[in-house]
């Protein structure tokens, strides 16, 4: 991960690491450039992308500080690249590395399944959606004012409710700024982190948030206030993914543990619709796609849930599965993950993930040979990433993964496996 965030505040997180203090330092006399919500709360985690083209830091802009860092990595770590240990690396492009608004601080009292707060009140966004409002003849529009605040949920405010404000023409106009300044964001970077590691044997790859909660309702607040404009005629995931084609990019995505039956049923949670409409748009734009557990969990269920993300159609045994996921990482290594019985199962999930195949220590064989980064593509139009909001029905999904880890079955088929791997 190459963090350009705060650490720590979500999640999961022991430790904490803020971003650089000669930067906090500017913030003390300029808080807007800071994410800031309708109430004038600054967020420290990650600079407003605002700032993205402002020389505010010595001169320099956000993006030519994000671009430093990335060249400097390179001749820093040149070793270690030519060597091939590092393969992989996943830009941060907004809070906790993910490219979203920071919509539900837990800092700032959000807790689940608040719908969060939007995040464009700094005075530099404030004053390019003004702009951008004055071009399409609408200098009268404002940003949003009747959203509600981090713990609501949807029908307690004017613009998420039914028939809202969301759905107006001033609605729609205001979520294509927003979630259009989000992707343009995660663009740029991407193509500053592709220039510093170019003809580099590497991925890039960008993680996308997995925000299930409200994902059953029209409205899909909780994504609306994140950046992604998604609703149920609408793909706001799909354009991501367009993006990173661009860029060779891996889409890394989250919540691959989770069922809608272990969520509250009153926040219309919709992880098992959420994770194939993602994966479909990456598949269906040609990229890689990747992903990892949101929650920390060592139980069948989740496990054989991730397996099931991972190869939707199951193990094929004549070659690669058509669909399937690039890679997945587990969050996270731990005292109770080491637990034995938590590791006996959680072998066997890595053991399934393989399907049941010994280990191969030559990545040509399991399709991860890694050529030197080519330049990026050209840019798309804004006619071309419109056209990926198109909604299209996900790929089939299986309804259980034939590599199940749980009970007798599970235990019994590595046994076996054990067992008939003696006589090999």
């Amino acid at each position: 991960m190459m963090s350009f965030h705060q650490c720590g505040g979500n999640v999961g997180d022991v430790v904490t690491i803020p971003i650089p203090k000669w930067v906090l330092e500017i913030g003390e006399t300029n808080p807007d450039i800071f994410y800031t919500n309708r109430s004038g709360n600054r967020n420290k985690v990650y600079l407003t992308i605002g700032v993205d083209h402002k020389p505010l830091f010595h001169g320099r802009t956000a993006i030519e500080i994000y671009s430093d860092y990335m060249r400097s990595f390179r001749e820093n770590m040149s070793d270690f690249l030519e060597a091939g240990v590092i393969i992989d690396i996943e830009v941060g492009l907004g809070p906790a590395g993910e490219l979203r608004y920071p919509s539900y601080p837990e800092s700032q009292g959000w807790v689940f399944p608040g719908i969060g707060e939007f995040q464009c009140y700094d005075k530099y966004l404030k004053a390019e959606f003004k702009e951008a409002a004055t071009a399409s003849g609408h200098p009268e529009w404002e940003l949003p004012d009747n959203a509600g605040t981090y713990n609501d949920k949807p029908e307690s405010t004017e613009f998420f409710k039914t028939n809202g404000t969301y759905l107006s023409e001033q609605g729609k106009f205001f979520l294509t700024w927003y979630s259009n300044k989000l992707r343009f964001h995660g663009d740029e970077i991407l193509d500053e982190a592709n220039r510093a590691l170019l003809g580099c044997k590497v991925k890039l790859a960008a993680k996308v948030s997995g925000i299930h909660w409200w994902y059953l309702a029209d409205n899909h607040a909780a994504e609306l206030t994140a950046g992604y404009y998604n609703l149920n005629d609408r793909d706001g995931y799909r354009p991501i993914a367009r993006i990173l084609s661009r860029h060779y990019g891996i889409l890394n995505f989250t919540c691959l543990e989770m069922r809608d039956s272990e969520q509250d049923a009153a926040a219309k949670c919709g992880p098992q619709e959420l994770v194939p409409q993602v994966l479909s748009g990456g598949w269906r734009e040609n990229i890689e796609v990747a992903g990892e557990n949101a929650l920390s969990r060592y139980d069948a269920t989740a496990y054989n849930q991730i397996l099931l993300n991972a190869m939707p159609n199951g193990v094929n045994k004549e070659g690669p599965p058509k669909l399937r996921m690039y890679g997945v990482t587990y969050l996270r290594l731990s005292d109770d993950l080491l637990a034995e019985n938590n590791f006996k199962i959680f072998k066997i999930f890595v053991k399934k993930m393989h399907a049941d195949q010994d280990y191969c220590p030559d990545p040509q064989k399991y399709n991860h040979e890694i050529d030197p980064l080519e330049r990026s593509k050209p840019k798309f139009s804004n006619e071309e990433l419109m056209e990926a909001t198109k909604k299209l029905p996900p790929f089939p999904w299986d309804e259980e993964t034939d590599m199940n880890v749980g009970g007798t079955r599970g235990i019994l088929a590595a046994l076996f496996g054990k067992i008939f791997s003696m006589f090999k």
